[in-house]
């Protein structure tokens, strides 16, 4: 069964979010992120990662939001097989938009699709930092 562990949003001041979810809700921050996408900061609530990334190019941040949009960018689910969890996606109607890491090797490698309207998520079979499956 998947299971829903994380979270993204897109903010203006990764920092600044952090000690908000931090201070507001008890949130332990894990650590920093510095991608080539994104820069960020990861939190968890002991289940759940958060991340709270600023996008580097409207590119990585999906070309009709762009950098500058702020909200929910997108939530991952850990699954247990992404061959298969691929081919349920893709079966109904999901579209994969890429991977990141490009390393499929990479402890926190994930595969990124687009749903039926559009809403980005992702699927893992490492997790993130701060997320327990």
């Amino acid at each position: 069964m998947a299971k829903l562990r994380h979270i993204a949003l897109a903010v203006p001041d990764p920092q600044k979010a952090a000690k908000f979810y931090s201070e507001v809700f008890d949130l332990t921050i894990v650590e920093p992120t510095h991608s080539p996408i994104a820069d960020g900061v990861y939190l968890t609530d002991g289940t759940i990662c958060l991340a709270l990334l600023n996008y580097k190019t409207d590119e990585a941040a999906g070309l009709e939001k762009g950098k500058d949009w702020i909200g929910t960018h997108h939530f991952g689910f850990w699954v247990d097989d992404l061959d298969a969890q691929r081919k349920a996606i893709e079966d109904n109607g999901g579209t994969f938009f890429m991977d990141l890491p490009h390393d499929k090797k990479s402890l926190y490698y994930e595969m990124k699709f687009r749903d039926l309207d559009g809403v980005v998520f992702d699927i893992s079979e490492g997790g993130w930092v701060g997320a327990r499956k």
